[in-house]
């Protein structure tokens, strides 16, 4: 039953793509030293195969500290001695095009390391210094930050240093903000993509895509300002014209992490001359309700149709709390900045969510990213407090749990050691980690893995036409997909649903009552 498989090389191809996040620190160890590495994506190529992606997106595989997870790069040029060599990511890259899945790579803009030689020389009082953001600070002996700034991660955006001047880093004090308004610094970052493009990437995740651009007077935050001192600065669009015509070189493509209340403002970055798409995090951290996650779907349509972008689609990715156990919740209170909710997670009924809503978001018209080990239903990890690495943890004073959880490395083999990830992980699995393991779950037609191999494999049954709703009750989705031939229908109600008229049953998240009614929390794929 189903479709054909897509034809993978149509220069369109990033618009209805489905994508696979590869977080490499945790995917598989190759050379068993605990921590994730080139060598050990290649020989999981086939099992990507096999799962039908079209495309993987690195997270920063670049020279690091690690001091957060690598995005404080040190050198672009170079892969990092823990993930292998630059040699190993020009094979991965040529390996994956030989099954017809391309890459795509991770650049962070907006900072670098503190190991960075650019910003080495410039505490040592170099011209590097323009390249950076250093200011004198403020009170009777500039014993005062510069201005009010906070960092994303807790504390202020500035560190002081021992000549008396300050540093701005609206991220860790490790990673020291770029000044965009230097012609070097676009520069530097135009000859970086084309080193990449140049090694047969086929597109670039930009991170923080809307936070390069600085007000040169660096003003506190005023309530009621026209134009923020350093988000979506009107500047930052000419940035990304000039990175357009570097990809339109390569016929590269673009995704930009930008989060954006103002639908309008969040447009302009996908006009035709600046990126090709961006990530939609509504769609994401919408709770499992059916009204709002309709509003969700229609306002992502809507807001991308004026610019012709295709939306993107994600439940989950490297910074976000893992689809079970944020569905594992009966309340809607969650709250993303702290991960806290007000009931306990019941994984039952998380898993069976997290399946009708893989069936949903690869339903959606425009791209799908899937985050590595949601097709294989992971929960969120519990990581002891003492092995947490990630610096939100340390920098919010312990409130903030951190994104550890959602990046503990993958099962693989059920009877192996460490299930079959290779030596001990650099972050500790829970115990019954190997029965989520993709070996046992191949072999299962039943299991999460089963289920996203047969969606992505069936998923153009449903056309490239706009999204059109059907009738349904109150807490159910329905809809086709113009002159698809394929109609999806989610039960979010807590009663079972009659199915619409159909030509027979594609696939389904979960079984149907007696009566072939669709039950709560389920979803399906219907001949239209």
């Amino acid at each position: 039953m189903g479709q054909p498989t897509p034809d993978r090389n149509h220069a369109d191809w990033w618009r209805s793509a489905v994508i696979y996040q590869v977080y490499v620190r945790s995917f598989a160890d190759g050379d068993g030293d605990g921590t994730g590495d080139l060598a050990g994506v290649r020989a999981k190529l086939p099992y990507l195969a096999d799962l039908g992606v079209d495309a993987l997106w690195f997270n920063p595989w670049y020279l690091s500290p690690m001091k957060d997870g690598g995005y404080d790069v040190a050198d672009y040029r170079a892969v990092d001695p823990a993930f292998g060599t630059l040699a190993e990511a020009e094979k991965l890259i040529a390996e994956a095009r030989e099954l017809g899945i391309r890459t795509i790579v991770d650049i962070v803009p907006n900072h670098v390391s503190d190991q960075h030689p650019w910003f080495r020389a410039a505490l040592g009082g170099g011209p590097e210094r323009e390249l950076f953001h250093f200011r004198p600070g403020r009170g009777s002996h500039g014993e005062l930050p510069p201005n009010d700034w906070q960092s994303e991660f807790g504390g202020p955006a500035w560190t002081r240093l021992p000549d008396g001047e300050w540093y701005l880093h609206l991220f860790a004090p490790e990673q020291p903000d770029l000044n965009w308004a230097h012609p070097a610094v676009r520069q530097e970052h135009e000859d970086i993509l084309r080193f990449w493009f140049e090694r047969g990437v086929a597109g670039v995740r930009i991170d923080s895509a809307a936070l390069l651009a600085k007000d040169p007077l660096l003003p506190d935050l005023v309530e009621g300002r026209d134009a923020h001192p350093y988000v979506d600065r009107d500047e930052l669009h000419d940035v990304y014209r000039g990175w357009r015509a570097v990809a339109d070189e390569y016929a590269g493509v673009f995704v930009g992490e930008v989060w954006l209340p103002d639908t309008e403002r969040f447009a302009r970055y996908l006009r035709p001359d600046e990126l090709h798409t961006a990530f939609n995090f509504s769609f994401m951290t919408c709770p499992w309700d059916a009204a709002r996650l309709r509003t969700s779907i229609d306002d992502t349509l809507a807001e991308h149709a004026p610019v012709g972008a295709p939306a993107t689609w994600v439940l989950c990715n490297h910074d976000v709390t893992r689809t079970v156990t944020r569905y594992g919740r009966t309340d809607t209170g969650f709250d993303f900045a702290t991960k806290a909710f007000g009931t306990p997670t019941d994984l039952t009924l998380g898993t069976r969510r997290a399946r009708a809503a893989a069936l949903l978001s690869l339903a959606l018209p425009g791209s799908v990213y899937v985050y590595q080990g949601e097709e294989l239903g992971l929960p969120e990890a519990d990581v002891p407090l003492d092995r947490i690495e990630d610096p939100m943890h340390a920098r919010s004073g312990g409130v903030d749990p951190g994104r550890d959880g959602c990046r503990v490395p993958l099962p693989w083999t059920a009877g192996a050691p460490h299930a079959g990830f290779g030596g001990e992980p650099w972050l500790p699995q829970p115990a019954g980690w190997a029965s989520y393991a993709a070996d046992r779950q191949a072999a299962d037609p039943s299991s999460m893995l089963s289920l996203y191999r047969e969606a992505i494999r069936l998923r153009p049954a449903f056309g490239d036409g706009p999204l059109t709703w059907l009738p349904a009750p109150d807490g159910v989705l329905a809809f086709t997909r113009g002159d698809g031939g394929a109609t999806c229908v989610v039960n979010l109600a807590d009663t079972p649903a009659e199915l619409p008229g159909h030509g027979g049953l594609l696939l389904a998240s979960g079984p149907l009552d007696d009566d072939h009614r669709l039950l709560p929390d389920t979803a399906v794929w219907l001949r239209t």
